[in-house]
């Protein structure tokens, strides 16, 4: 096992990695993959503001794309209901509440 902070390395056993992770230092196995993240670090206020900044502008996404997906599934819905609707041979039932699709004019 290694113990790293900064140009600081070191090989330590099981037993010593509390200790070097209380003082700071990551811990890496041999293989190289990090297992424990240092004490007492910590993340400059711009890069903090630029994360708070994205999670936002994320969360305002998802929330746009779940609304968008529940209109998709209403609509998706109410085809399958036509569907049904024109195999069973109610076709006027349906179409009579809907107004006609308007022609756009080309240019």
């Amino acid at each position: 096992m290694k113990a790293v902070k900064g140009n600081k390395q070191y090989t330590i056993e099981e037993s010593q990695k509390k200790a070097y992770v209380d003082a700071g230092f990551d811990i890496y196995e041999e293989t190289g993959e990090q297992i424990a993240w240092g004490r007492g670090r910590a993340v400059p206020y711009d890069d903090h503001m630029k994360a708070v900044h994205e999670i936002e502008k994320l969360q305002k996404l998802s929330a746009e794309c779940y609304a968008e997906n529940e209109t998709l599934k209403k609509e998706a819905e109410d085809l399958r209901a036509e569907n049904a609707a024109l195999k069973a041979g109610k076709v006027s039932d349906l179409r009579s509440d809907k107004k006609p699709a308007e022609k756009k004019e080309s240019i």
